[in-house]
């Protein structure tokens, strides 16, 4: 397709957009696709982020005991870690959006732009915590920690695949939903767990707890990255039709990004928070096993997550498929060349309307005017594919015969 002014036929509005998914002029590629309702995902993430950043300043500031804010500051580290890259990258997708508007294709702008809004919202974040959470040395490692977080999420945004990162984002949200629904109402599921006074009671109903809601959380991602993908899937064929549409890796590693999310937020929060978070285990062996204890759920929740929330999308997508043009005119030709001829002449007078007893005048010629009637005549149709067919044999010259 040409990307010449004048040479595609559209409407006024649609043009910009069509002019995005043609090819780059000189590169013979095809541009970074849209990723749907970007500035929506945006600012949800961004609210989610504001969220946790006050959440975070009420239980750090409501004590002035040095062990107690760094003990909060410890707890808090990894839901503001997570917040931060779904942030970063929810604010890499809308730029990324706008220099696909622009006609920027490049990859080395578009990434450098992506860093720099992940950069950005980091920066923000850090600000927001060094002026309110206080000034002693865990709120600077936290906001260190968090302003690392943001960028690595703009960098996630980077890619060309720009509606696999909105996947991803949509479903991080879901995951962060669900498990702030299921704390709000933890004690009525911890009873109907068998929450009771012994040990083994409370370990089984804690444990069956946090199943719920890493499988639960799994499943919605899967289920929206599924929906979100086949969203971006209509609009990028109602812009172009004979655009290359994600296959069912995107899918799959879509489906896996809000694990994957879990799993980096882990890994940051064990190397850039690993100062405050020994400063918290050391205050006692009770936060140390606290501390523990929750790195150990995190994790497992983090691999729940991942292995559902890519199993649900793959298969969702997986019954989308359909048999190919080609599968079907190659079955339809198998079936064709399973009947033997006399099979096809009785199914085709069938579909005529003639009955079994034009079956011998179907492929039997008129008589010689020599009334020789026991030599074989050469017999021939045109079958359903207009080739020619030759059944039974001519007779011999009777000079041949003994």
């Amino acid at each position: 397709m040409s990307t010449q002014s004048g040479s595609t036929a559209v409407s006024p509005p649609d043009q910009s957009a069509v002019a995005s998914a043609a090819p780059v002029p000189g590169s013979g590629t095809a541009a970074p696709a849209f990723a749907p309702t970007a500035l929506s995902l945006a600012v949800l993430a961004l609210g989610w982020l504001a969220a946790m950043l006050w959440i975070g300043q009420a239980e750090i500031t409501s004590s002035d005991i040095n062990s107690i804010v760094i003990a909060m500051a410890a707890l808090a580290l990894p839901g503001l870690i997570s917040a931060s890259m779904v942030g970063g990258a929810g604010a890499a997708v809308v730029v990324a959006n706008l220099l696909t508007r622009r006609g920027v294709h490049r990859s080395t702008p578009r990434f450098a732009a992506a860093v720099g809004s992940g950069l950005l919202v980091g920066l923000l974040a850090a600000l927001t915590v060094t002026l309110s959470y206080g000034d002693a040395d865990s709120i600077t490692v936290l906001a260190g920690t968090v302003a690392a977080a943001a960028t690595v999420g703009g960098i996630a945004g980077g890619v060309r695949a720009v509606p696999v990162v909105g996947a991803v984002v949509t479903a991080g949200l879901a995951v962060f939903m669900i498990n702030t629904a299921l704390n709000i109402f933890k004690d009525p599921l911890l009873n109907l767990y068998g929450y009771g006074d012994t040990d083994q009671s409370q370990t089984s109903a804690l444990e069956w707890f946090s199943r719920t809601g890493s499988i639960g959380g799994g499943l919605a991602a899967g289920l929206l990255v599924f929906a979100y993908l086949g969203l971006a899937r209509r609009r990028t064929l109602a812009l172009n039709p004979e655009a290359v549409l994600p296959r069912w890796p995107a899918y799959l590693i879509a489906g896996a990004g809000p694990g994957l999310l879990l799993l980096a937020a882990e890994l940051l929060t064990h190397t850039a928070g690993a100062r405050l978070l020994a400063a918290a285990g050391s205050l006692s062996e009770v936060d140390q096993g606290l501390q523990d204890s929750l790195s150990e759920f995190r994790f497992d929740q983090a691999l729940w997550v991942l292995f559902v929330g890519a199993m649900t999308a793959l298969i969702a997508f997986g019954r989308t498929l359909k048999p190919s043009t080609a599968e079907r005119v190659e079955e339809a030709g198998a079936g064709l060349t399973e009947q033997t001829p006399t099979e096809r002449t009785r199914t085709r007078d069938d579909e005529h309307g003639d009955g079994p007893a034009d079956e011998v005048t179907a492929g039997r010629t008129e008589p010689d005017d020599d009334g020789d009637e026991d030599e074989d005549e050469e017999i021939e149709w045109e079958d359903e594919q207009g080739t020619d067919r030759r059944i039974g044999r001519r007779a011999e010259p009777d000079a041949a015969r003994p």
